[in-house]
């Protein structure tokens, strides 16, 4: 019955549900994915999914340390060749030991997060060979030292998250 109650309200199953009509996890985005989308499910994610996921979305988050159950990280081959819909569900309904979060994260928000998490695994599985040519030829040769401009820019912005309290948290 709710089931029923909810579709006839949210009519785009897709958007509110992450599924098709047959019912099945949709594959693409229902909404746009720009840099702003992702830096709110970078915030989003960050706030809620963090602390049992980690920022890197390994599994090994905070209360994972502290004795809780550690998720799987996301950046397995089965979660990296989910549909986006299956994050959109898990986060909608819950799985396993994860609660759910329809009632703290709207609905546009849990969409942020799942592009954020695609972003995540994107980062721990791309290639050299995904990046322009351009981008390429200012990547150091194997063996060659790496440029003062180069470690400068690194240090500036570095690949993970700095997490100054990481090691001191209570």
């Amino acid at each position: 019955f709710r089931r029923v109650l909810f579709r006839s309200l949210n009519e785009d199953a897709a958007y509110y549900e992450g599924k098709d009509a047959a019912g099945n996890d949709i594959a693409a985005f229902p909404v746009a994915v720009d840099k702003a989308f992702l830096e709110r499910g970078h915030q989003r994610y960050d706030i809620y999914c963090s602390p049992c996921h980690s920022r890197l979305g390994n599994g090994l988050g905070m209360v994972v340390q502290r004795g809780f159950k550690q998720p799987p990280s996301y950046h397995i081959d089965r979660l990296r060749n989910a549909p986006v819909g299956h994050f959109f569900d898990v986060i909608t309904n819950g799985y396993g030991a994860m609660l759910n979060y329809s009632q703290q994260i709207q609905v546009r928000d849990r969409w942020a997060i799942v592009a954020y998490i695609r972003a995540l695994q994107y980062s721990q599985n791309a290639s050299v060979n995904d990046l322009p040519t351009e981008a390429r030829a200012q990547l150091p040769a194997p063996g060659q030292a790496v440029s003062g401009e180069m470690k400068n820019a690194m240090q500036a912005e570095p690949m993970a998250p700095v997490d100054k309290d990481f090691m001191n948290f209570p």
